[in-house]
């Protein structure tokens, strides 16, 4: 007890704006290079939180500078593209580029990849969603940027094959939420995953957590698109009816942008679904830059990460292989004890 009003006086008294505090703070970038000792990659990572720094203010004015609504287009899944989209797209492709890090794109907003030219290239190949949630823009909901990063295979002078793999395969997963506050999760594979939220006053990215897990017990949360329901196979129906039933029925939370779903499902603990339907029975979110650096980030969280029944079994989302770059797989993500209620449900 004694610690709690501690802590809620140091609370109380806790100045942001006190540069004394900004000795204490460790930045994205230091925090980089302390856990990798890898200078190429505190470069490709000062690429990607400039381009988040960038996409903040776009959307921050999106009122302000005409920004809200359609561009007229659409994407390489057949999404119709906001104009933020295609802002946030072409600040990630000019940022990751001009990194000299990079040696291939893959961007949810291009048909094809994109293969950075000799002289630029570098040995991490990144796929993205520039702006996940973007149908969210119009009413002020979240967005989120997701990424994927890889190392290009040895010899290799930048092709597909570098980055159409498994998602065991990653060196780097994360996302930034354009929320109350902007805020970027990473984590490194086979390490812990860390949190650090801009600083405007700064314009740093400030380390807030370490060693992130999904609460034990979790929320009794779900967080799936209800309207789906009549497309699903039996096994997901059933699952939500016995947990949306009985005297403690789970809560529905959904928003719509898998970057703020999958954030309140780390934060509080739940499940997050996505299950194939009779619409897309391969499932709706991507593999490479939504499927994988999301699985990873749970995972490594403590939770698990599982496409349900998918071709036929039920598979580990970090382990489907993708025959293109914007293949798409079911997802069922969140505290473990809850994905496996849902995997019993086939057996």
């Amino acid at each position: 007890l004694q610690t709690q009003k501690q802590n809620s006086f140091e609370m109380a008294n806790y100045d942001p704006d006190d540069v004394k505090n900004d000795m204490k703070n460790i930045t994205l970038t230091s925090f980089i290079l302390n856990q990798t000792r890898d200078n190429e990659l505190a470069i490709l990572m000062n690429a990607i939180q400039l381009s988040c720094k960038s996409i903040t203010r776009a959307v921050r004015k999106a009122g302000i500078a005409g920004l809200y609504g359609l561009a007229g287009t659409e994407n390489s899944t057949g999404d119709a593209v906001k104009k933020l989209d295609l802002i946030s797209n072409d600040i990630m492709i000019n940022a990751l580029i001009n990194s000299h890090v990079c040696s291939v794109l893959v961007s949810e907003e291009n048909l094809d990849p994109i293969i950075v030219e000799q002289p630029k290239q570098g040995k991490f190949c990144v796929a993205f969603d520039p702006l996940d949630g973007s149908s969210n823009i119009d009413c002020n909901v979240s967005t989120g940027t997701i990424f994927a990063v890889y190392e290009k295979k040895d010899g290799s002078i930048g092709t597909l094959d570098d980055i159409l793999r498994a998602g065991v395969d990653l060196k780097v997963a994360g996302y930034c939420m354009y929320g109350t506050a902007t805020e970027l999760v990473l984590t490194f594979y086979g390490s812990s995953v860390n949190r650090f939220t801009l600083d405007p006053s700064l314009g740093e990215f400030i380390h807030v957590a370490t060693d992130v897990r999904l609460p034990t017990p979790p929320k009794k949360i779900y967080s799936c698109n209800q309207g789906n329901f009549g497309g699903w196979d039996q096994p997901i129906q059933k699952y939500v009816e016995g947990i949306t039933s009985g005297e403690k029925p789970y809560a529905l939370r959904y928003v719509g942008s898998m970057v703020s779903d999958v954030h309140r499902t780390l934060m509080y603990g739940g499940i997050f679904l996505y299950p194939a339907d009779k619409k897309s029975p391969g499932g709706k979110l991507r593999v490479l830059y939504e499927g994988y650096p999301m699985a990873l980030i749970i995972e490594q969280a403590g939770g698990e990460a599982s496409t349900g029944m998918f071709n036929g079994s039920i598979q580990r989302v970090l382990e489907v292989k993708p025959k293109h770059i914007h293949d798409k797989c079911p997802i069922i993500i969140g505290n473990p004890e809850m994905v496996q209620s849902v995997l019993s449900l086939y057996k």
